[in-house]
């Protein structure tokens, strides 16, 4: 029985965002919003009930009602402006800029997101980094001003970078990496209405890799990391070689919407945003390759009497598939273009 809830909640978690997408008015928008706000709050509290899950589930409900009161306010107040003649549309225009992000989870509104992916599951955080974020990104790119979207950016950018130095806890780490993507998406969104979209779906696909593989392993502290000396190297192998992809570290395919957008940003001359984005984004790398470290570089005593196959299961061999093309993606497209 809790299944099949969990599945309609999961559907009309769907039907949420393609509401709001498909909107062709603000209420209609906030409306779809809604929707998919009330159905992630029961998906939140599925499985085991301990207080991290009841406190990230209110902290997202709070964080969530707050932005889309403002956001209801900001849509009537614009609505009254057009039919008073009112002279001021830019601070309405800000004022649901603001509401939108503070949604993401992008910087300067990102305070919610490291603590509500803290108290969640794997599969919810996933859904949460990625699904989470398309209604409210549509309705960003309806919407841009280049001003604001400048200091969210950069802002984005170093949060993301400077908050996953410190982490221990592998979500946290996530989240702080999805507010770093977040401000890599912004600024694809700046110059391109399509490339936003592309670099979102590699970074769906990267991010389901990565993080299906933590979910199937039981990984969520990074000293857990330092028991793999038992671990299948071939795992550990993708799982360090996966990370670096997320990253974005060529040759790897987790390189190519980066790519992709700096070569936008060359064309277009803002090269100020492309220094700064990149040396972030180096980083970012950094707690990347720290993990990766500690994964297969370090030095650990092996039973060898402890005998570990995780091939055993369908999963696994679906996420190996999963990580296999997120490491070789890039130069299987680049043999692909050439061949055509």
């Amino acid at each position: 029985m809790k299944k099949i809830s969990n599945n309609i909640f999961l559907i009309m978690l769907i039907f949420g965002s393609l509401i709001t997408i498909s909107a062709n008015s603000w209420l209609g928008a906030w409306m779809g919003l809604e929707i998919n706000l009330l159905s992630f709050i029961p998906l939140m509290n599925e499985g085991k009930k301990n207080l991290m899950t009841s406190e990230s589930s209110l902290k997202y409900f709070l964080t969530q009602a707050f932005a889309s009161s403002i956001l209801l306010f900001a849509i009537i107040l614009m609505m009254m402006s057009f039919n008073l003649n009112w002279m001021n549309n830019n601070f309405y225009e800000l004022l649901i800029l603001s509401t939108l992000l503070l949604k993401n989870g992008a910087a300067p509104f990102h305070f919610w997101f490291p603590g509500v992916m803290e108290g969640l599951s794997w599969i919810n955080g996933l859904i949460l980094m990625t699904w989470q974020k398309i209604a409210p990104l549509m309705l960003i790119s309806y919407n841009i001003n280049y001003n604001f979207f400048f200091i969210a950016i950069i802002l984005s950018m170093i949060i993301g970078a400077l908050g996953g130095l410190n982490q221990t806890s592998l979500r946290k780490l996530m989240a702080f990496s999805s507010i770093n993507h977040l401000g890599w998406m912004l600024m694809a969104m700046m110059n391109n209405e399509l490339l936003w979209l592309i670099y979102f779906v590699f970074y769906f696909f990267l991010s389901m890799s990565i993080v299906l593989l933590f979910n199937n392993l039981k990984l969520f502290h990074f000293n857990q990391i330092f028991n793999f000396s038992m671990m299948n190297p071939v795992i550990k192998f993708f799982l360090f070689l996966n990370l670096l992809s997320l990253g974005g570290l060529p040759p790897f395919l987790g390189f190519l919407p980066k790519w992709l957008v700096i070569q936008n940003l060359v064309e277009t001359n803002q090269l100020f945003l492309l220094f700064i984005s990149v040396c972030l984004t180096l980083i970012t790398l950094y707690y990347y390759l720290r993990m990766s470290y500690s994964i297969y570089m370090l030095n650990f005593n092996k039973n060898s009497w402890m005998l570990m196959n995780n091939f055993s299961n369908k999963n696994m061999t679906f996420i190996l598939t999963m990580n296999f093309f997120s490491i070789m993606g890039l130069m299987i497209i680049s043999l692909i273009y050439l061949i055509l």
